[in-house]
């Protein structure tokens, strides 16, 4: 009987453990949907525009906020793994910009390709790849990736084609992937994305000029964070308009600091792609919290003040929070439980980025091609030779 009623009593007390938020959460009654307000975007060459309403459901809030979470997270582990010289080269973060990555993901479908230039990161977890993967090529492990020889600007998945470090360059790779989509005849977009310090770029144009000459579904995306490396837009631009710079092709600017404004653009762009009409421009109007790389402290540039101004009136997960609490689509517990999650996969991803082993020197000539049988690579000098394996 002693031994029955201990056991009743560890049950009990057990249960009694749990975390109060947890109970909370799982008794109160949330809404599934709130319709929200969305700012209007400014408008080139359309008659009409994406919609300013949009629903949001319970369970697309709550995966965007994971998501966006995730990339801030993981973009900060990586500064405290740069700072400590684990992460070593080029590495340019994303923090603050995560309503773009998200946004966009979240109006297009994961048949759809998207390429893009160095400020990667976010851009790769979205496309489908784990954090694990992410950090563990940022360390130049075996585990990443890309094998670990990528690195920060070099990452792939499934329809995401980097990560390029050539200023302007993936731009004409996209109208590529464009018109390969229409080649094929698949009902399918190609997101190209590059920044405003790229944005004057000559190649640019000239894939402007193909991609409307053979109507290909091409969303020309720029990423406008206000300053390219040091520069601010006005200082490095005649026409600050970048939604217009495709003159002849359509543009919309898009507030890319709030997720559903993205989202909605992009459903929009996708939708006016697919009709066959060929391709438009989309600015997102962002911000970067970190300097242009790591090795810029971005603020000889610009102050302290506008940095803390943007995050306390515009940050993009901060948004998204007020939006889901206030509209009883989630709970601050709730939300805060996310974030706990969130924080303890960032440092599993981080020990296994550290832990794992760097790729062996007899592979550094492996995966030149996908499928060939394997040859020789010469190395530094002719005497030096690597085995190529696919």
């Amino acid at each position: 009987m002693r031994k029955m009623l201990a056991a009743v009593s560890r049950v009990l007390s057990g249960a009694s453990q749990k975390p109060a938020s947890r109970v909370l959460v799982a008794s109160r009654n949330f809404a599934n949907d709130a319709t929200f307000e969305i700012k209007k975007c400014d408008l080139h060459r359309l008659e009409e525009g994406p919609p300013v309403t949009t629903v949001l459901t319970r369970e697309d809030g709550l995966k965007y906020y994971r998501m966006m979470q995730t990339v801030r997270r993981m973009e900060l582990k990586a500064d405290q793994l740069y700072k400590q010289k684990i992460i070593r080269g080029f590495c340019h973060l994303c923090d603050g910009q995560e309503a773009c990555c998200v946004g966009l993901e979240a109006g297009i479908n994961p048949t759809d390709h998207l390429i893009t230039a160095y400020r990667a990161h976010g851009f790769t977890f979205t496309r489908g790849l784990s954090v694990r993967e992410i950090l563990a090529e940022l360390t130049g492990r075996k585990g990443g990736c890309a094998k670990g020889k990528g690195g920060s600007m070099h990452m792939y998945a499934k329809n995401f084609y980097g990560g390029n470090g050539i200023v302007g360059a993936q731009v004409p790779l996209g109208a590529g992937i464009a018109l390969a989509c229409k080649y094929n005849g698949k009902d399918e977009v190609c997101l190209t994305l590059y920044g405003d310090g790229a944005a004057n770029q000559g190649q640019i144009f000239e894939a402007y000029n193909m991609a409307a000459l053979w109507k290909l579904p091409c969303i020309f995306i720029c990423e406008n964070n206000r300053y390219g490396m040091g520069t601010s837009v006005e200082r490095a631009a005649a026409s600050t308009d970048y939604y217009k710079r495709g003159d002849f092709i359509p543009g919309l600017r898009v507030d890319g600091m709030d997720i559903l404004c993205v989202r909605e653009a992009t459903r929009f762009a996708a939708a006016y792609c697919r009709s066959g009409k060929g391709p438009i421009l989309m600015e997102l109007q962002t911000y970067r919290y970190h300097g242009h790389s790591m090795s810029d402290p971005g603020v000889s540039y610009r102050t302290r003040e506008e940095i803390q101004e943007v995050r306390s009136k515009s940050d993009p997960i901060m948004l998204l929070k007020d939006r889901m609490v206030n509209s009883n689509l989630a709970s601050v517990e709730e939300l805060k439980e996310i974030d706990v999650e969130v924080r303890k996969e960032i440092e599993d991803a981080a020990q296994f980025a550290t832990a794992d082993p760097e790729p062996p020197l007899e592979e550094l000539g492996y995966h030149i091609y996908s499928s060939d049988p394997p040859f020789e690579v010469r190395g530094a000098n002719q005497w030096i030779k690597f085995k190529s394996v696919s």
